[in-house]
């Protein structure tokens, strides 16, 4: 064996260590053992592209310097498997059946540049423009029959069960199940110069560089917008419910299509949709903002599709949240005004002296959490799934943020610590991981687990197992992310 050589390695920050190992090491056992002296995860190396390759082969020399760069690492969920990724590089883990196992595709998940998420079934954009899926097979894991076509994607958007990418030539490619838009040959020569595409649950929706609107997927739930083609353009945005559209036009209007109870008819209040700026939605009802800040609701009114019980509070309004079947409006005074159904948060009566000074508000299935301007939070809603916080309303001080999953909170301090609440099962005890979790960047849920990513790049989970909460199977992979 060869005498060792020495290498430093070299953080922008200023940050350095100096790594000892043969010429015959891999560039990928450099990195490894420079993260490991270094306490950082995600590093790249400015030498060879390919780990595989020796130190020597890669031109390196005893006493050379390497820079490095600490890439963040990014999170993406189904419904119940986590993928995470850096340095072009993926692992997943939680339930198979919902995107867990990506064995079949590990060697194809390099160079990896973004990842995204249906409910079960994941799609890899490489940094070359191609595309590698993996997943549930009836959720649009299975890409091969336009495989060859998916090349220079630079966006990609789900419903349920399948995937629509744009490509850099502004056409689109989708695959997955045909009823929820993985079959689009019907509209394919009208899929050219597109902006951008939004979906329901089961269809979707392109705006196109025009300002038309081409549509596909199911279509009672969005999929067939004939009846409002000629009225669709000058399109600025769309806003989806489970099974209906809402298109605002340049002019500040609103068309709707779909499912006509789940937001697609809005023809009760089409006169009040002027100087539309945002809407929101619910899972069956919109919600949108106008230029004075005022508010039109439609749908089911079980769902905030009527909001005439606090019509004459709905003023100031600067934002909206919405659980499945209620509306909170943060106002310009920092208060809130709430409806829909009582059960999903519809209702804040209780604790609406206390909603004064309101920043942000975030939302599980049925529940409102809202951060006020001290860093003290209110919630409301159901109680078992993140409504009643009084067990830990002594820890939620100096909160910057807050993540939901289904039935569960997870709040992020001032000091990057972390206090969760709500449904055991969906992910609120975090006591078994409290320790580890300080540093904390960022966290996301699926529907019943939460996983953070800490300041050294490492990743810390908890909740139900099943469904990603206990990554403890590819901890070794993850240490060397």
């Amino acid at each position: 064996m060869s005498l060792p050589m020495e290498l430093a390695v070299c953080l922008a920050s200023g940050a350095s260590c100096r790594v000892s190992l043969p010429p015959e090491s891999s560039v990928h056992q450099l990195r490894a053992e420079a993260q490991r002296r270094l306490g950082r995860r995600g590093l790249r190396l400015a030498v060879a592209e390919a780990e595989e390759v020796t130190l020597s082969e890669a031109g390196l020399k005893d006493g050379d310097s390497i820079a490095a760069a600490a890439l963040p690492i990014q999170l993406t969920s189904t419904v119940g498997a986590f993928a995470v990724h850096a340095v072009g590089r993926a692992l997943t883990w939680g339930d198979p059946q919902w995107g867990a196992d990506s064995s079949q595709v590990r060697e194809q998940l390099a160079k990896v540049q973004q990842i995204k998420a249906n409910q079960g079934a994941f799609a890899a954009i490489l940094d070359d423009g191609s595309v590698v899926t993996w997943g549930n097979y009836d959720y649009g894991c299975n890409s091969s029959l336009v495989r060859e076509q998916l090349v220079g994607v630079r966006q990609i958007q789900a419903t349920l069960r399948a995937f629509a990418a744009t490509l850099d030539d502004g056409s689109a490619i989708t695959w997955g199940y045909p009823d929820y838009g993985g079959d689009s040959s019907q509209v394919r020569e009208q899929l050219v110069r597109v902006q951008r595409i939004h979906a329901t649950q089961t269809a979707f929706a392109a705006i196109l560089f025009d300002g038309s609107v081409v549509t596909w997927g199911n279509p009672e739930a969005g999929g067939d917008s004939s009846h409002v083609r000629e009225q669709l353009v000058r399109v600025q945005q769309i806003q989806a419910t489970a099974h209906a559209f809402a298109a605002i036009l340049d002019n500040g209007s609103v068309v709707t299509w779909g499912i006509p109870g789940h937001g697609g008819d809005s023809s009760q209040v089409r006169e009040q949709l002027v100087h539309v700026q945002q809407i929101q939605a619910s899972r069956n009802a919109f919600a949108a903002i106008l230029e004075d800040n005022s508010v039109v609701t439609w749908g089911p009114p079980d769902c905030g599709g009527d909001s005439s019980q606090v019509q004459e509070h709905l003023a100031g309004v600067c934002q909206i949240q919405a659980t499945e079947c209620a509306f909170a409006a943060i106002l310009d005074d920092g208060s809130v005004v709430t409806w829909g159904h009582p059960d999903f948060g519809g209702d804040n009566s209780q604790v609406r002296e206390r909603l004064k000074g309101v920043r942000q508000i975030q939302a599980t299935q049925t529940a409102f959490a809202a951060i006020l301007d001290d860093g003290s939070v209110v919630t409301w809603g159901n109680a078992n799934n993140g409504g009643d916080s009084r067990q830990v309303d002594g820890l939620l001080v100096h909160v910057n943020q807050i993540q939901a999953s289904a039935s569960a909170f997870a709040a992020i301090l001032d000091d990057r610590r972390v206090v969760t609440w709500g449904n055991p099962r969906a992910g609120s005890e975090s006591h078994d991981v409290h320790e580890q979790l300080v540093h904390v960047q960022q966290i996301q849920a699926t529907g019943k687990a939460f996983a953070a990513i800490l300041d050294n790049g490492s990743v810390v989970t908890w909740g139900d197992s099943s469904w990603g909460g206990c990554s403890s199977q590819i901890q070794t992979e993850l240490d060397l992310l």
